[in-house]
C-alpha cells in the first residue's frame, strides 16, 4: 500500500502544472499522484497522461467532464490507495526538503501505537510578483513532534486556521468522515477541512513549510476582485459549513475541539462579511444582514458564540463608522500578510 496520495485538481493547467507534479514526484514509489484533469481544453490531460506513462508506479491520470476543483478532490479520494490524503493545487508546489521530511514521518506511522489522523504541516505564502513570501507556523500552538489531541490545541490567531494548505489527512477518516464536495463550487477547500474535524483523535504536528501557496495571478479565487464577484459561493460553502456539525452538542463531548470550530466558522463569517462590506452597495448590505438573520435563526447558539464570545467576530459594530473600522483593519492585515 502506498504511503500517501497526492490528489491535483487540474483544469487549463498546462502552463504551470509540471512544477506541482515535479515538486511531487521525489516522494517515490512510496506515494501516488493522482492528476485529476477537470475537462481541461489545453493540454492539460495531455501533460497527465505523458507523466502518468512516464512514472506508472506512481503517477494516475482520471480524465472527467469538468466539475470544479471539489469535483477534483472527490474523484482523487474515491481512487486513493494511500494511507494519507493531501490536495495539492496544480499552480503550488511542495519544498524538497520539507517533503523528505514528511515522507520519513510516513514511514514511522506503522510502527506508532496509534494511527495519526490529521498531520499538520507549515504553509507558506509565495508572493510571485514581488519576490516575498510568508510563513504560516504553528509551533506556538501545538506540541512538536509528537502525537496529541485536541485538548492540548493552543488559542490560534485569525491567520493560523488549519487550511487545506497545511493539512494531511489520514485516508479512512476522510471516507468516514463523509465528505463530499460540490461541484462547481469555489472556496470548498474549507468544507473539506472542516467537515471530517471530529473525526480526528490524533494530531501531529511536523515543523515544516511543506506547501508553496502561489500567489500572483489574476484569475486567483482569491483575489479581491474574485472574492467579492463570487461571494455568494462563499456565503453557500460557509452556510454548508454552519450546517455540517451541531457545535454546541459537540463541545458538550470535546469543548476544545468545539471552539476551534468555531473559531473556523467565525473566519468564514468574516470573510463573508468584510466581502461584503467593500463594494459599498444596498444590494452587497442586504446579503450580510441575511446571511446574519439566516444564521440567528437557524443555528442559535452559533449566532450567540459568533456575536458575543468570539474574539475574531470584530466586524459587527453597526453602521457606517463600524463599517470603515472594520474595512481599515482589514486593509491593515491584508497589508501585512498579503494573503491575496
Amino acid at each position: 500500500m502506498k504511503l500517501i496520495t497526492f490528489t491535483v485538481p487540474c483544469y487549463n493547467s498546462a502552463a504551470y502544472m509540471e512544477k506541482c507534479v515535479q515538486s511531487l514526484l521525489p516522494a517515490g514509489e512510496d506515494a501516488e499522484i493522482i492528476l485529476v484533469d477537470d475537462g481541461s481544453t489545453d493540454e492539460t490531460g495531455a501533460i497527465a497522461d505523458r507523466y502518468a506513462a512516464e512514472y506508472p508506479e506512481i503517477v494516475r491520470a482520471i480524465h472527467q467532464e469538468n466539475g470544479g476543483h471539489g469535483e477534483g478532490v472527490n474523484q482523487g479520494l474515491k481512487s486513493a490507495e494511500g494511507l494519507y490524503f493531501k490536495v495539492v493545487d496544480s499552480d503550488d508546489w511542495l519544498d524538497a526538503e520539507a517533503l523528505d521530511k514528511l515522507m520519513a514521518l510516513l514511514r514511522q506511522t506503522p510502527e506508532m501505537p496509534s494511527p495519526l489522523d490529521l498531520i499538520i504541516c507549515n504553509y507558506v505564502y509565495e508572493h510571485v510578483e514581488d519576490d516575498t513570501r510568508h510563513a504560516v507556523r504553528y509551533e506556538k500552538v501545538m506540541p512538536i513532534g509528537e502525537v496529541f489531541g485536541w485538548d492540548r490545541l493552543g488559542r490560534l490567531n485569525a491567520a493560523q486556521f488549519v487550511t487545506m494548505h497545511a493539512a494531511i489527512y489520514r485516508t479512512s477518516v476522510l471516507r468516514q468522515s463523509g465528505v463530499v464536495l460540490p461541484k462547481h463550487t469555489f472556496y470548498v477547500d474549507n468544507i473539506f477541512v472542516y467537515h471530517p474535524l471530529p473525526t480526528v483523535k490524533t494530531l501531529y504536528y511536523l515543523d515544516a513549510d511543506l506547501y508553496r501557496y502561489f500567489i500572483g495571478r489574476a484569475d486567483q479565487s482569491v483575489t479581491e476582485e474574485n472574492l467579492i464577484r463570487r461571494i455568494d459561493q462563499q456565503i453557500l460553502v460557509s452556510k454548508m459549513m454552519a450546517d455540517a456539525h451541531d457545535l454546541e452538542a459537540l463541545a458538550r463531548e470535546n469543548k476544545r475541539l468545539a471552539l476551534y470550530m468555531y473559531h473556523y466558522l467565525s473566519i468564514m463569517l468574516m470573510i463573508c462579511t468584510i466581502y461584503l462590506m467593500l463594494p459599498g452597495t444596498p444590494e452587497h448590505q442586504k446579503k450580510s444582514d441575511a446571511l446574519w438573520a439566516w444564521l440567528k435563526e437557524t443555528h442559535p447558539a452559533t449566532y450567540r458564540h459568533m456575536r458575543y464570545r468570539s474574539a475574531n467576530v470584530v466586524f459587527l459594530i453597526p453602521g457606517k463608522v463600524g463599517r470603515d473600522i472594520d474595512i481599515f483593519f482589514y486593509k491593515l492585515i491584508r497589508k501585512i500578510y498579503k494573503f491575496n
